[in-house]
């Protein structure tokens, strides 16, 4: 008898870690900030572009996929579609040019990329991904970039390729830019591995030479398989002086919060009080997930191997 229950105990544990294995997750962000029903007249559009870009990275998760290739090419995406502050469509600086900035971090390795400050790479998120791969270090920024870049055959392109009429009319009027389109993805593969990563244009009229927190790793973007991959955006000065992103994975691993938990008191606790405004996409091996932020709104959606799936923009 003994042996029996035994024997079912480990078939339960066997199925239990075939289940596992083919559980993939992924989630992701189109920046967060005044999003209200009233002021979005396109949403319909950001909604596609969210479905568009979630069926990219459901693809690759559910064919057995790395989750470091879902992140960019779902951020890809993101970067070529004149919707969001990333790529094409992003925001202009003071001068009137476009500075980008992306990250990536493998939650396996804890390698990680970034670039910032460029202007000439058509997509900063694969950058990232060659500066983590390729270059021995962690952030390339401006022309040692770019030539990196080039050097290893990446896309390159006119600065002019990145304007769009509307960015170009909200810069010529010096207004504050209502497109808080920063954009992210976290993503789980069958094999239990996380990755983040997270791209943006920056602030719009921003000093020339500004770095937000988007390209820092811990604070815009980090991950970790034993705790949690996180992707954010908002307002990048009150990420980079918290350590975001880094300290929802610390409160995940010393206090042995869950990722709504680490999440809600980031955004709440400690970016809240200090003025900061911004959100955070939160994903655990296990395919926990959560989103937390404190502006009106937040493009954000999620797609898990178990069914789950939707797209949201607005508070609830």
């Amino acid at each position: 008898m003994r042996i029996f229950i035994c024997f079912i105990f480990i078939l339960l544990l066997f199925f239990q870690n075939v289940k596992c294995q083919n559980s993939y997750a992924i989630m992701l962000h189109g920046g967060a900030g005044n999003i209200t029903q009233e002021n979005t007249k396109n949403s319909e559009q950001y909604k596609n572009a969210l479905d568009s870009a979630m069926f990219i990275g459901e693809n690759i998760l559910k064919n057995g996929g790395s989750s470091l290739d879902a992140v960019e090419k779902v951020i890809c995406f993101f970067e070529d579609c004149p919707l969001f502050n990333a790529g094409k469509g992003a925001v202009f600086n003071a001068d009137g040019h476009n500075e980008l900035d992306a990250s990536i971090m493998d939650g396996k390795t804890l390698q990680a990329g970034a670039v910032a400050g460029v202007g000439d790479i058509k997509n900063p998120i694969s950058a990232a991904r060659l500066v983590m791969e390729k270059s021995g270090h962690v952030l390339l920024i401006t022309d040692g970039a770019s030539k990196f870049a080039r050097e290893n055959g990446l896309e390159m392109v006119d600065s002019s390729y990145f304007k769009t009429e509307k960015s170009w009319q909200r810069y010529l009027k010096a207004k504050k830019d209502d497109k808080h389109g920063t954009v992210g993805c976290v993503a789980l593969d069958k094999s239990g591995n996380l990755a983040a990563g997270t791209s943006t244009g920056g602030m719009s009229m921003k000093k020339f030479g500004r770095v937000g927190d988007s390209p820092i790793i811990g604070a815009g973007t980090y991950a970790n398989n034993n705790t949690c991959a996180v992707s954010c955006t908002g307002w990048g000065e009150f990420f980079i002086r918290n350590s975001i992103a880094f300290q929802i994975n610390a409160l995940m691993a010393f206090k042995n919060l869950s990722v709504s938990e680490a999440a809600d008191y980031v955004i709440n606790q400690v970016l809240t009080p200090q003025g900061g405004t911004g959100g955070v996409i939160v994903l655990d091996a296990k395919g926990n997930f959560a989103f937390s932020f404190n502006t009106t709104g937040m493009f954000r959606a999620v797609s898990k191997s178990d069914g789950t799936r939707f797209i949201k923009m607005f508070k609830e």
